[in-house]
């Protein structure tokens, strides 16, 4: 399975599975995280941006205070789902809320240079259905989410 390199060599794995030594035999586990008590942990401010047709360029981050105008910032925690970000987009886009809306997440982070990078995390569909699925159930924390990222949701 191939690794995706992150910010001063963490690895991502897209297929949230723990990586094995080579000589391991058995297939590895998925990641269990302990669930974040919403009561007592304080949420963190996410900057979420959308663009209706695609996704939003690395060079449209790439000055700082010049971000993207389409931005909404939202208080969560690092276990919020796909589909409750999709919900919280729906309330604040009305193209998001069309029967057929497709909603693709991407995280934009700093590499090692400093240089925004736009990585696609996921999808949801506006309205769910069990015969499409999609990343819905899928937290922020499972792809790798940290803390001053942004996500950037294109509504398609």
């Amino acid at each position: 399975m191939e690794l995706e390199q992150r910010r001063g060599g963490r690895a991502f794995n897209p297929g949230r599975v723990q990586p094995g030594p080579p000589y391991h035999s058995r297939p590895a586990k998925p990641f269990h995280h302990q669930p974040i008590d919403r009561e007592k942990t304080c949420p963190l401010l996410l900057r979420v941006f959308t663009k209706v047709g695609a996704h939003h360029t690395e060079d449209e981050f790439s000055v700082r205070g010049k971000e993207p105008k389409d931005e909404v910032q939202i208080y969560t925690w690092k276990d919020a789902t796909l589909r409750e970000m999709t919900d919280l987009v729906k309330e604040v886009a009305p193209e998001a809320n069309k029967k057929d809306a497709t909603l693709s997440f991407a995280f934009v982070y700093p590499c090692k240079t400093g240089r925004l990078l736009v990585r696609k995390v996921g999808r949801t569909f506006s309205h769910p259905d069990p015969r499409r699925p999609d990343s819905g159930n899928m937290s922020l924390r499972d792809f790798d989410f940290e803390i001053g990222d942004y996500l950037d949701v294109a509504i398609l």
